[in-house]
């Protein structure tokens, strides 16, 4: 019960601050954007109606809005890559079971998420300095932003608690960029700092900031 209590109050506190996260969402990979590449690819309609067959099925849905899924990297203008793309069927069950620890874990606690980035192809991850063996190749991974307005000191002892609880259960990786911007895969379980180094971790350190 006291361990409760005191996840609580650390979900509590994490929602104190409301700062603008705007600056953390990705230029050019808007709705707009998405429906316009929609109308002019009937592929891409075709492959993101599979996609969104599937996420129903696997009971996933409505966790986040299947248009955030298809992002590819916030560096795609730089690297002359896609800005949305449907991930190979195939990887399509490792998204399922991130977006269920998001659903189940992560929502609850930080409130609703938008996420920024999800698949990358070989040469997109390599040009936005995506480690050779990301887990955004093979679609474990997706970056999101809290919509809640939480601190980024918040957001990170929130996502360490619920990280220390229930990550390795999900083999949930869990890193932390500049701002509120965050990453969760469900590929191994791990964690990391912004340097992309274990020990800078925040989860690993206790330093929040």
């Amino acid at each position: 019960m006291l361990k409760l209590i005191r996840f609580g109050a650390l979900a509590l506190a994490a929602l104190c601050a409301t700062p603008s996260h705007a600056d953390q969402l990705p230029e050019g990979q808007g709705k707009a954007d998405y429906l316009a590449w929609l109308a002019r690819d009937p592929v891409a309609r075709t492959m993101v109606l599979s996609f969104k067959s599937y996420l129903h099925a696997a009971g996933v849905e409505d966790t986040v809005p299947t248009w955030e899924l298809v992002r590819t990297a916030s560096m795609w203008r730089e690297c002359e890559g896609p800005r949305f793309e449907v991930a190979p069927a195939a990887e399509w069950p490792h998204i399922a079971t991130t977006l269920k620890f998001v659903r189940a874990h992560v929502e609850p606690v930080i409130g609703q998420v938008e996420v920024v980035s999800g698949f990358r192809d070989e040469g997109l991850n390599r040009c936005a300095h995506g480690a050779p063996q990301s887990a955004h190749r093979h679609f474990f991974a997706i970056d999101m932003v809290p919509l809640s307005g939480v601190s980024r000191p918040g957001l990170m002892r929130s996502l360490c608690k619920i990280h220390d609880l229930r990550g390795e259960q999900y083999n949930i990786g869990l890193g932390f960029y500049s701002g509120v911007r965050f990453h969760v895969d469900s590929q191994r379980f791990r964690r990391w700092g912004a340097d992309g180094k274990g020990a800078t971790s925040p989860c690993n350190t206790g330093i929040f900031v």
